[in-house]
């Protein structure tokens, strides 16, 4: 049976003025009662009883409106409050102003004292939101970067950002512990699995391949973030988050395979390179030798052919300047 969530309640009337002054003017009457007796000249040593009478009124006075201030809060833009009164859900404040709650409800406090943002191990930094409110401003979760096989075995290690805000308060206070904690541990699951579905590159062996599978995590980043933050929001719409942006800011081998990696990446290239260097120099071949044919400049038979076909490859396919030799002699 699926578990239904707890439905969001926001208190809107800000009321928060009026009690405020009704609390001064109580605090007002309570120093009236316990100086009345003053005002009427009454002796403490004939009226024990009285000015005592007076003095306790006074201070219960002076408690029930400390009892009245401590529902008074103050919500600035972007933030939000959640409370719970006797152990059930109250209501919700999400708009800024000056309000009166139930001064028995308690202040549902975030799990964490830090708002995950950017770090070199944790990646957390301290947050600048007061420890009872909720922060619904756009924030950035930077977790620490992983190590991680990809689809070819190959490890890597992989790092991303997160975009990302609070839109539900209710639901990342009371339907998990740690709001904060459990989008860094899902932002991590993401972060592995992508990883372990797409090779970090392909080596040229992989190119009749479908193009689903033709994704790499060097060259479809952009692809495979989107894929990232779809996946993301799913798994945190429970804690009442919604993910903005993902974005893979890090990616590497590991240390142990990324000196040969680098080295299959240059031979790669110098053999694509050396590939269309031959390319180029049979077709100049070709065309030297048809020039030649159709104005019978000179005549050669097979062997000679063969022979300039040889000097020419040499030449244009060499890794340095050809030295020409003159034969100041016949050729035959």
């Amino acid at each position: 049976m699926e578990k239904k969530g707890i439905e969001e309640r926001e208190i809107t009337k800000k009321n928060g003025f009026g009690m405020l002054f009704l609390a001064l003017f109580g605090f007002l009457a309570a120093a009236a009662v316990m100086l009345r007796p003053v005002f009427l000249g009454i002796n403490p040593d004939e009226k024990p009883g009285l000015v005592a009478l007076h003095l306790v009124a006074g201070g219960i006075l002076i408690l029930i409106f400390a009892i009245v201030c401590g529902g008074l809060h103050i919500l600035n833009p972007n933030e939000a409050m959640v409370f719970t009164l006797f152990g059930k859900y109250y209501g919700t404040i999400r708009r800024e102003g000056f309000y009166f709650t139930n001064p028995f409800c308690s202040v549902l406090k975030p799990g964490a004292e830090e708002a995950p943002v950017t770090d070199g191990k944790t990646g957390t930094a301290p947050a600048k939101t007061p420890k009872n409110k909720v922060s619904l401003k756009t924030m950035t979760l930077h977790n620490a970067k992983q190590k991680v096989n990809d689809a070819l075995g190959n490890p890597v290690i992989i790092g991303a950002i997160v975009i990302w805000r609070v839109t539900d308060p209710t639901k990342a206070l009371l339907e998990v512990d740690n709001y904060q904690t459990y989008l860094s541990t899902q932002c991590d699951s993401i972060i592995r699995n992508a990883a372990r579905l797409y090779p970090y590159d392909f080596m040229g062996e992989h190119e009749n391949e479908d193009e689903e599978h033709e994704k790499t995590l060097r060259g479809s980043s952009q692809e495979i973030a989107e894929g990232m933050k779809l996946e993301l929001n799913e798994r945190v719409a429970v804690a009442g988050i919604e993910v903005e942006e993902v974005r893979i800011t890090h990616l590497s081998y590991a240390e142990e395979i990324a000196a040969v990696m680098l080295q299959r990446q240059q031979a790669t290239a110098i053999i694509a390179a050396r590939k269309k260097i031959v390319e180029g120099a049979v077709s100049m071949v070709d065309m030297a030798i048809e020039e030649l044919s159709e104005k019978e400049v000179v005549v050669l038979d097979e062997e000679r052919k063969a022979a300039m076909v040889s000097n020419l490859l040499v030449v244009l396919c060499g890794h340095q300047e050809a030295q020409p030799v003159v034969n100041s002699g016949s050729i035959y």
